[in-house]
């Protein structure tokens, strides 16, 4: 397979050498990189009906329209409506018969004299899967990550003809999205959200889209809202205090909710966050999602349904360590940070096993992680064997930690949660899994309603109705 793949070259070639289909090329910022590369190859006569690159500010507000922000997703899609009416209004009397028209357009902000970093754009399609037909859109972010400006440019390129030729050859979303890398790698650019719409997209699932982004190492992290918009990550967290708890929500249990409530009803009252409007977020790492050795599309849907009754956003990271997912988090927030936990992961992140491969070991992570004064808020604990209820106040650690636990824990670094319900200590959320799977009914009185009604109406997470009927006739029986 990877002997037959194209090369950046040979797709724009094939492009141009197709005479079904045809567009319009429009590019701010960064040159006329996607474009150049059709002219270069030759044939372009064949591909582009128009090229253009509005870079004064005045000439572009002038063809789209006043906007705020010219690096925007506002601006793209206004690019890409504007220039697919104005060439199907021109060009479909004479040859939209036998033509599928698309758009290409991207507004970049690369490396200049002005800006030394937060180098980026969108970029979009707008493509007819017949001619004739309704066109269907895809749209993403891209961070350019190269020092120079001329390889961000040259990175913008690439990225650009393999987004054409994914969408023009009609390759499935999961395909195009790894082909976005071809003749790139994640040390040039980071994907960090695309999103599939129009008649092509119809059975695509966005949130689905976002979790592939980061199997592939496209990104570190995507992000969606609760009703399954994907966002960028940069834009919602910018300039918010953010408090987030991470787990595998499967499913969402009342401790679940009571840990973020408390902890919430806390993290507000910390005096840097005065009059904030603080993002509260689930996040869920790909370890998280993890059933065996793969992961269950089904089931991560199912999850983030159900995660649909907390309201919140959700993040999908690689972030297995948490000093990592901090320093995400503090790039784009200047804000105070909380991370919500119970007292298990709290013992875990205390184990010097898993910092071997940073040369400060647990004290470079500790440093990372507890920058800009971040918090965590941790959940209890009830040892079943002895019925003693571990806390951030009781938790002993390593003898040679102690005093650096210590330490935290006076500095407020390391906060217990309060006014918890000592009634749901008891609930893990493994077993409430097992009992649903096994159709024992106990399990809906351990998640909160709504969650529980969704999961039996959707039969989410593998509820079976059916499992819950037989279970019920051999307890009657016996």
């Amino acid at each position: 397979m990877q002997a037959t793949r194209l090369d950046t070259h040979q797709k724009a070639l094939q492009i141009n050498l197709d005479t079904s289909k045809y567009g319009t090329f429009a590019e701010i910022g960064a040159g006329q990189e996607v474009a150049r590369w059709f002219f270069r190859v030759g044939g372009a006569a064949g591909t582009i009906a128009k090229s253009i690159s509005a870079y004064d500010m005045t000439v572009s507000d002038a063809i789209y329209g006043a906007c705020g922000r010219y690096v925007s997703r506002q601006r793209l899609e206004t690019m890409l409506d504007y220039e697919f009416r104005v060439m199907t209004e021109h060009l479909a009397p004479k040859r939209g018969d036998t033509t599928r028209f698309f758009v290409f357009a991207d507004t970049v902000a690369a490396k200049s004299f002005t800006r030394k970093d937060d180098c980026h754009g969108w970029m979009g399609m707008q493509f007819q899967t017949s001619p004739g037909s309704i066109p269907s859109r895809i749209i993403l972010h891209v961070s350019l990550l190269d020092r120079e400006n001329l390889l961000q440019q040259e990175a913008m390129g690439i990225l650009g003809v393999n987004l054409i030729h994914s969408a023009l050859y009609e390759h499935g979303p999961g395909e195009l999205i790894q082909q976005l890398l071809d003749d790139l790698s994640s040390e040039r650019i980071e994907v960090d959200l695309i999103e599939f719409s129009g008649p092509a997209f119809t059975q695509v699932d966005n949130r689905l889209m976002s979790l592939v982004l980061v199997q592939c190492g496209l990104s570190s992290a995507a992000m969606f809202t609760p009703n399954g918009h994907v966002v960028q990550p940069a834009e919602t967290f910018y300039k918010r205090p953010i408090l987030l708890v991470r787990g595998s929500f499967r499913p969402v249990t009342n401790v679940t909710v009571d840990m973020l409530n408390c902890a919430l009803a806390q993290f507000v009252q910390e005096p840097a966050n005065a009059d904030e409007d603080v993002l509260v977020v689930t996040e869920m790492t790909l370890n998280n999602l993890l059933d065996g050795d793969a992961i269950n599309n089904r089931d991560f849907l199912d999850r983030v349904d159900i995660l649909r009754a907390l309201g919140r956003p959700v993040l999908i990271s690689n972030f297995g360590e948490f000093y990592r997912l901090a320093n995400y988090l503090q790039h784009h927030t200047a804000k105070l940070i909380g991370l919500v936990m119970g007292v298990p992961t709290l013992r875990e992140i205390f184990e010097e096993k898993y910092y071997t491969k940073l040369a400060g070991g647990i004290l470079e992570s500790f440093g990372r992680l507890f920058k800009n004064d971040l918090k965590l808020f941790i959940y209890p604990l009830l040892d079943t064997k002895t019925g003693a209820i571990l806390t951030a106040g009781n938790l002993r650690v390593a003898t040679n930690l102690q005093h650096l636990y210590n330490f935290l824990i006076e500095n407020r670094h390391i906060q217990p949660i309060r006014d918890y319900k000592p009634e749901y200590l008891r609930i893990m959320s493994r077993d409430v899994y097992r009992r649903m799977r096994e159709g024992d009914a106990s399990w809906v009185h351990d998640v909160p309603p709504g969650v529980a009604l969704m999961i039996c109406q959707q039969h989410l997470l593998g509820y079976d109705p059916d499992r819950f009927e037989a279970a019920s006739e051999m307890r009657n029986s016996s």
